[in-house]
């Protein structure tokens, strides 16, 4: 569905009250997902809408959201609106989008989320809120306490519906989804929509409407996006000198696959005299939210950060997003980066690639048709590292001689040693036993020849300072 990017606000024929909060957050034009998705919802279709991080999708269903349910009883009746969303600093961020749009009305609304006392949430859904914000699990459990009731809701959302099925959580969503009624008004937001989720829409939705506004994971032009070749053992050197040695990094996040190394690395840039902090699920939702809130007010200059959190993390100013380590899979980096050239501003993305790392990023260039720029010129750059990128990974290893007849080899890292670190995190949710333990990585650095520096010599002392990707200045 094509959009008209002329379209204002006040022509979406949205209520009055609904329309002054709005002006009130300073918006006048609506983003391409809001201005094609927000009269669909008004008409009272069901809607699956496809876009990219960042391009204001909550907004997209929140407002039309808020205005169907004030139209149509009234605020405190029942439970009638429900927004199912992946993790918990996204629930709280739409939690917060519906307090701003529906400033001036009297509905109400309520979130319910893990990793806190449900003492207190219980207490508000006895308040009989209008809306709920809620994760699946817990959800799922006031659900079996009789805590909650679905059986008045009129418009059900699930945002980020691609995250919710990585995590693990489709048998919750189908639960869930069963104890709606039949009649009600389903939208689903997704970045990617794929082979799973056609086949859930098929299930949920009734003849839905649908808006693509870009295609799935691609990135915005105002990222610059660059790549350094390191050894593993040689990445936490590199990210404590740059951040040390470029000054145009003011607010950076830092992402790793697994909990145990975010932890690490944070803890290390501390150590360095570089104010840092970690953020992942094993931590409180207190803790989360202290670390958030440090971050986004610049106490805390690098946040570390897991996969689990990509898309709940709505920070502006973060000029750098670095991946200390590649996703082993692509749509996640798209995701990642995502956090960075916020609202029209500009962003660096920096990767750190070791030896494994390569067939990850071939993966990530095929995805999002653009080659990484390649920083040349950092203190612990691996030329043999570099010179793989493109031979598509390490060398083939030969068979043993003599070894009767294995002959097979080995191209590459085994896919399956990165998908089991990254479950740990960001995969299946299920029993603490799929913790993985350790940071996942090398213990010893992996040193191979070709550190020179720019005289082609062996580098055996750090060159001078290098600013590692500025960001281009604003036209």
């Amino acid at each position: 569905m094509q959009t008209d990017h002329s379209i204002r606000f006040d022509s979406l024929e949205l209520i009055a009250p609904i329309l002054r909060a709005v002006q009130d957050e300073g918006y006048t034009e609506p983003t391409p997902v809001q201005s094609a998705a927000i009269p669909i919802v008004l008409e009272g279709s069901d809607l699956i809408a496809t876009a990219k991080t960042g391009t204001g999708k909550t907004a997209a269903f929140a407002i039309p959201m808020l205005q169907l349910l004030q139209e149509s009883g009234a605020p405190g009746d029942a439970l009638r609106g429900l927004i199912l969303t992946p993790t918990r600093e996204l629930a709280l961020q739409i939690h917060e989008n519906l307090r701003a749009y529906g400033r001036h009305l009297k509905l109400t609304h309520a979130v319910v989320v893990g990793g806190v006392s449900a003492g207190p949430q219980i207490q508000a859904m006895r308040r009989r809120p209008d809306i709920l914000v809620a994760t699946p699990g817990r959800l799922l459990d006031l659900m079996g306490q009789g805590k909650i009731r679905l059986r008045d809701i009129e418009i059900a959302v699930l945002d980020e519906a691609d995250r919710m099925l990585d995590m693990g959580f489709i048998r919750d969503v189908r639960k869930i989804v069963d104890a709606l009624p039949r009649q009600r008004q389903t939208l689903l937001f997704s970045a990617t929509i794929s082979s799973e989720i056609t086949k859930l829409t098929g299930e949920m939705l009734r003849k839905p409407a649908r808006v693509e506004v870009t295609p799935p994971a691609t990135v915005a032009d105002n990222i610059t996006q660059k790549v350094l070749f390191v050894d593993q053992g040689d990445k936490r050197d590199l990210l404590a000198r740059l951040l040390k040695d470029d000054d145009s990094i003011g607010s950076a996040l830092v992402f790793t696959r697994t909990r145990h190394r975010a932890n690490r690395v944070a803890r290390q840039l501390s150590q360095a005299g570089i104010k840092a902090d970690a953020i992942h699920s094993d931590k409180s939702q207190g803790a989360r939210q202290k670390a958030l809130e440090a971050f986004d007010r610049g106490r805390v200059r690098v946040l570390v950060a897991t996969d689990i959190v990509a898309r709940g993390i709505d920070v502006d100013g973060i000029t750098h997003v670095i991946n200390f380590e590649i996703p082993n899979e692509a749509e996640s980096y798209v995701h990642r980066i995502g956090r960075t050239a916020r609202a029209g501003a500009a962003g660096i993305a920096l990767s750190f690639c070791n030896a494994d790392e390569i067939p990850y990023l071939a993966d990530i260039e095929k995805l999002t048709g653009i080659r990484l720029q390649e920083v040349d010129e950092h203190p612990h750059r691996n030329q043999g590292i570099a010179a793989m990128r493109d031979r598509g990974g390490p060398a083939k290893k030969k068979a043993p001689s003599g070894g009767g007849g294995g002959g097979s080899s080995q191209r590459g890292p085994r896919r399956a040693s990165g998908a089991a670190q990254s479950q740990g995190e960001g995969g299946k949710h299920r029993s603490p036993r799929n913790k993985r333990r350790g940071d996942g990585g090398s213990g010893k650095p992996n040193r191979q020849p070709g550190n020179r520096d720019q005289r082609g010599n062996e580098a055996a002392v750090a060159p001078a300072a290098a600013h590692f990707g500025r960001r281009p200045r604003a036209a």
